[in-house]
């Protein structure tokens, strides 16, 4: 492990020491576990924008995809809307729009050769229009137990959807790990030239990327329903931008090819300590913005700029 790839875990705990000191309430088990809590959507997000990040490029499609995949939940499961109740089934085939949808970000990537962010940002507004067409102006209530209770039940103190979103960052490590597509994604984001010369297919892998992107989108989307017991369209409203965010500061570069699920899970963990440090505090939200705002800004410098001193050209 390099020193820059110590430095997220080192601020975590730094920071967390920090509100410690400054707040007697940031350190109860309670808050802990109203962290890990808070995390867990915004985790599993991460664990898919990661891999698309890994390879260069840019994934804007969380919102929508995740707002169709909670509504399409909320109207599978027993809801207030019709006679629909068909539990895990439901979930599935929620997941499975959702991957669905990142296929199509893919597909409209290496087909149209697009730039990503492009791609993405319409597969957002398509995934936006699907879900407000089944809104149909009426909100979904779930009635779902089994759903309903993952915000709900606890297993050693905390919900079960944290324990959801510790699995997941499991299988996207161990996918990116161990797996062809991992290993792939990480050679498209640092040489995607050299990879397509030694004879391997690019584009499959990368329509792959963002399926498996989407169906981790797709799975936040059904834990925020749980969470709030009602299929929103807005319900991943803000979720790109924030598991960016995390992955940048966790130490994933924008760039690709470097970085990976546990850097931009302590990113997560790093963001999430710090807006609740805040809150504890008394900092203004008004500030708190600003604050992460900056701190997006140091770790993208100091991510970039060995990059910048090995390349520089002495003369």
């Amino acid at each position: 492990m390099s020193l820059r790839d110590a430095g997220p875990p080192i601020a975590l705990v730094v920071v967390f020491l920090v509100f410690s000191v400054l707040s007697s309430e940031f350190r109860t088990l309670g808050n802990v576990q109203n962290i890990m809590d808070t995390a867990s959507v915004l985790a599993v997000v991460t664990c898919g924008i990661t891999f698309v990040l890994l390879m260069g490029s840019i994934d804007l499609s969380a919102p929508g995809i995740m707002g169709a995949s909670a509504i399409a939940v909320a109207l599978l499961v027993a809801n207030n809307r019709n006679d629909n109740d068909l539990g895990l089934a439901g979930v599935l085939m929620a997941v499975l729009l959702a991957a669905v949808l990142g296929c199509v970000s893919g597909l409209a990537l290496v087909l149209l050769k697009v730039p990503s962010f492009m791609t993405t940002l319409g597969v957002c507004a398509i995934g936006l229009g699907v879900a407000t067409l089944m809104f149909g102006g009426v909100q979904p209530n779930i009635s779902d137990a089994t759903l309903a209770s993952l915000a709900v039940d606890r297993l050693l103190g905390f919900s079960y959807l944290t324990w959801l979103a510790a699995a997941c960052v499991l299988v996207g490590y161990l996918v990116q790990r161990y797996s062809r597509l991992g290993r792939y994604a990480y050679a498209i984001g640092g040489a995607e030239e050299v990879l397509s010369l030694s004879g391997v297919k690019v584009a499959p892998y990368k329509v792959a990327v963002f399926t498996l992107a989407g169906a981790f989108y797709g799975l936040a989307g059904v834990m925020v329903t749980s969470q709030l017991s009602a299929g929103l369209v807005q319900a991943g409203k803000g979720y790109d931008f924030a598991a960016i965010t995390a992955a940048v500061v966790g130490g994933t570069l924008l760039t690709g090819g470097r970085g990976g699920v546990l850097h931009s899970t302590v990113g997560v963990l790093l963001v999430t300590v710090l807006t609740n440090g805040l809150v504890q505090i008394g900092v203004s939200p008004y500030w708190q913005g600003g604050v992460q705002g900056l701190i997006v800004v140091a770790a993208v410098a100091a991510a970039v700029l060995p990059q910048r001193r090995r390349n520089q050209v002495v003369k």
